[in-house]
């Protein structure tokens, strides 16, 4: 009954101030200023005051947030202890056996550096001259792989 009221006040005092800026030939002002008073008498026609005013006083409600909460505390919680590699230990053997046997064991990386077998070696038909002992070796990579895509 008060937040009613209270809500009715607001918005004919809203409107009040809205015509006495139409008065001063604000119009513009003046609509927006009517607009936003009139959201709270809608609110108070609409029941949504008197919703929020007993959910607000309501025990049986506050228990609820609290429970979402709880919920929500949960949910993150086990997301955090899940991303951060937890579980049980069988689940991490399980998960670093996949992750062994993914990977061929005669399997080399690239980015480490040149191949030690001539097979494995791109074959070019010239060979690029390096310029000096630091610029040969940074670019001589680069020009392997164009020469390989024909550019």
């Amino acid at each position: 009954m008060i937040a009613e009221t209270v809500c009715s006040a607001v918005a004919a005092a809203g409107l009040g101030i809205a015509a006495v800026t139409a008065y001063r030939k604000r119009f513009l002002a003046a609509a927006r200023l009517a607009a936003y008073s009139l959201v709270p008498l809608g609110l108070v026609m609409t029941g949504a005051v008197e919703w929020a005013a007993d959910t607000a006083f309501s025990p049986v409600a506050w228990a609820g947030f609290g429970v979402l909460g709880a919920s929500w505390l949960l949910f993150t919680t086990t997301r955090a202890v899940e991303r951060r590699g937890g579980g049980t230990r069988k689940e991490r053997r399980a998960a670093r056996a996949a992750k062994r046997d993914a990977m061929a064991p005669s399997a080399s990386a690239p980015s480490l550096g040149p191949s030690t077998s001539p097979a494995t070696r791109p074959e070019s038909k010239s060979k690029a001259k390096p310029r000096g002992a630091e610029s040969g070796d940074d670019f001589s990579d680069i020009e392997a792989i164009l020469k390989k895509h024909g550019i």
